[in-house]
């Protein structure tokens, strides 16, 4: 437990929970089954079921008035693999963020790294985008900030580790189709601007203020869920 702030575990696993527990739901109110072709699809919701828990981009903002879905879209996903592998880079790379920053502060950067990923998007007119990874980029931002701001032997070798994720999304998101280069920059850009505006442990230690922000993040997050769940399960089985 970190003194006076949240437990770093739980806010990780609390995050993966939800992750699951939304993807799960959206196989239940999906009509499809099945396997696909795309192997990122596999056990894949459709688009409807996606659609009414709150996907985000220009079709959900413009024509049906979602600014929420900025939120919701983080933790909706598109298949097996696609929640798999986000789930184990959130698993590695969120108590790493949790130990520089404290809980409550990368909750927040998680937070509203996804909405800015998001709103990159919107701006770049994608029209419908889903998944976590414009949230993970912006702990990976965070932790790129951290390892240019601390300097020394370790933060040079936090740069170093963080400058091959980033090389490696920039590859992944050239070579794989459908993936949301938007959201993984603006996430990236998103958490390094939070971690700057913020601070880090040797910096600052975490005060009341950012246990704040981190409450305001999860009545957020919380109130939005709960919401995207009962419209989908209330569309579904009416």
């Amino acid at each position: 437990m970190l003194r006076g702030g949240l437990d770093a575990g739980f806010v990780v696993q609390g995050i993966i929970a939800a992750n699951v527990v939304f993807y799960l739901l959206s196989l239940l109110v999906s009509g499809r089954r099945g396997f696909d072709m795309n192997p990122l699809s596999f056990l894949s919701p459709d688009q409807n079921s996606l659609l009414l828990l709150g996907a985000t981009g220009t079709i959900p903002v413009l024509e049906l008035g979602r600014v929420w879905s900025l939120i919701s879209a983080n933790y909706l996903h598109g298949g097996l693999l696609h929640i798999l592998f986000n789930m184990m880079a959130l698993r590695q790379i969120g108590p790493w963020v949790s130990a520089e920053f404290g809980a409550s502060r990368m909750f927040v950067i998680y937070t509203l790294s996804g909405v800015a990923g998001y709103v990159a998007s919107f701006f770049a007119g994608i029209p419908f985008t889903i998944g976590a990874s414009a949230s993970v980029c912006g702990l990976i931002g965070a932790l790129y900030y951290f390892g240019k701001s601390r300097g020394g032997n370790y933060g040079a070798a936090v740069s170093r580790e963080v400058s091959g994720w980033l090389i490696s999304l920039v590859l992944f998101g050239l070579i794989m189709p459908g993936i949301n280069n938007w959201g993984h920059g603006g996430g990236v850009v998103g958490g390094v601007v939070l971690a700057k505006l913020l601070g880090y442990q040797e910096g600052s230690r975490e005060n009341s203020a950012h246990r704040l922000l981190a409450l305001i993040c999860l009545v957020a997050t919380v109130a939005v869920l709960c919401y995207a769940a009962y419209f989908s399960l209330a569309y579904r089985f009416s």
